[in-house]
């Protein structure tokens, strides 16, 4: 493909992007730190979204590059939180970034629920370091 890495119709190709990321051997450049968020979800659910988006500003400040998988995963058409089965594929999902995150942080403003446990007890076991944070007072 001669370097290109757009077809004539203006997509990506998924060979040459393949190849370019078999070759690649150094982590991407940049002063980003690889992060897994944990925060709420369940129960009071628009609130906690808007809290973990808030967080996810908050680990961009900082130079963390965050990885919130229960914002991602719960949008519509993806998963259903509410379904047990649903619910565990997106967790385990999210807990597969841990092979590559540096850190996992910890937003405790609204409490600890059982999923973030699940990421607290696997970033333990696989030897990741957990930060605590909080946002302040307006998100008690």
């Amino acid at each position: 493909m001669s370097g290109e890495l757009k077809t004539d119709d203006g997509d990506y190709s998924a060979a040459e992007l393949m190849r370019l990321a078999s070759t690649r051997t150094k982590p991407f450049p940049g002063p980003w730190r690889l992060v897994i968020l944990e925060s709420p979800y369940a129960g009071d659910v628009d609130r906690n979204v808007a809290y973990a988006r808030a967080a996810m500003r908050d680990c961009l400040a900082r130079g963390d590059a965050p990885a919130a998988s229960h914002l991602l995963y719960t949008q519509p058409g993806v998963l259903d939180d509410g379904n047990p089965e649903e619910r565990a594929r997106g967790i385990a999902a999210g807990l597969a970034w841990g092979r590559v995150a540096e850190a996992t942080v910890v937003y405790t403003d609204r409490g600890i629920s059982n999923g973030m446990m699940q990421g607290i007890e696997r970033a333990d076991a696989e030897g990741r370091p957990v930060e605590w944070r909080t946002l302040g007072e307006e998100w008690r």
